[in-house]
């Protein structure tokens, strides 16, 4: 039996740690869901998230990034539940918006709350190399067709830089392992290739565009091509202390450095794209983008 949920009727929580943009954000959360409730400055991904769940009054909750803005007509949509999905956790897609990128990272997610008083993952993993960095690995986390928001990771260079180092280390993973540099072409979901080098090259036409190539670049090299512990990458605290071994550094000059690597090591794609090419770039990128509906899982259509 199917059972309909208005996206309306659910609480609506706005999670925030330090996003130098989450006070105007939340204003406008505010003015499109008057009845959001906001959690800030839980650290740890595992905390924060199961503060957002003790802070929501229904079963089900939507979660909103301290970065992200939604798209109204997200909150005229319905849900509908059955057997297969009922305790499963949904995630959308977002708009990036340094370099295009529409998938889930940083996307508007509904959660259970037991889903997420009961998982084990990031700070408090269970050990397992699916749930040191990611939630998504969990067969109840659902990856959604559609796209709903946009995520705007680009206000300071050190927000830019953070963004991009993070998913340039996850980029890299096979199911949260990191792989031989012999396993990385073949291990490596194509998908996620595909989402690194666009990581890598594009988003100079943006404010501090350029910093969110250097840190997609830096997280690659670091964690395929040295002894770094990739797992700190969940670590917000280790991040601020990596970003001041650089953030004097020209990001450009930065990103350069470690192109020749990346390439000859890694067969990564590496260009310096100018202002007009990344603009191009976007502009065709998903240019015939459709949502399918809400329920639409993105594998379904992938198939």
């Amino acid at each position: 039996m199917i059972q309909k949920i208005d996206i309306a009727d659910l609480d609506c929580i706005f999670l925030t740690y330090d996003e130098p943009n989450a006070e105007t954000n939340w204003v406008h959360i505010r003015n499109m869901v008057p009845w959001a409730r906001r959690v800030d400055g839980v650290k740890g991904s595992d905390a924060a998230h199961k503060a957002a769940a003790m802070a929501s009054s229904t079963d089900r909750f939507v979660l909103v990034d301290g970065d992200n803005i939604p798209d109204i007509g997200f909150f005229s949509c319905t849900l509908e539940l059955d057997d297969a999905n009922r305790d499963c956790v949904f995630r959308w897609r977002a708009r990036n918006s340094v370099n295009g990128l529409m998938y889930g990272n940083g996307g508007i997610s509904c959660w259970t709350r037991e889903f997420a008083t009961t998982m084990q993952t990031h700070e408090a993993s269970n050990g397992t190399d699916e749930t040191a960095v990611e939630f998504c690995f969990d067969p109840k986390y659902w990856a959604m067709h559609d796209c709903h928001s946009t995520t705007y990771i680009n206000a300071t260079d050190f927000q830019a830089w953070r963004a991009g180092f993070r998913e340039g280390v996850k980029m890299c993973l096979d199911r949260g392992r990191r792989p031989t540099v012999s396993e990385f072409q073949d291990r490596v979901a194509q998908r996620n290739l595909d989402n690194l080098t666009i990581w890598h090259n594009i988003g100079r036409d943006v404010g501090n565009g350029e910093w969110a190539i250097a840190g997609a670049r830096q997280g690659t090299y670091m964690t395929m091509l040295t002894e770094w512990d990739y797992t700190k990458v969940q670590n917000f605290d280790e991040l601020a202390d990596l970003w001041k071994s650089v953030q004097s550094q020209d990001p450009n000059t930065l990103a350069g450095r470690m192109a020749d690597e990346l390439h000859t090591q890694l067969n990564l794609p590496m260009h310096y794209t100018q202002t007009g090419e990344s603009d191009f770039f976007k502009h065709h990128y998903r240019a015939n983008w459709r949502n399918r509906g809400v329920m639409v899982r993105e594998g379904t259509v992938i198939d």
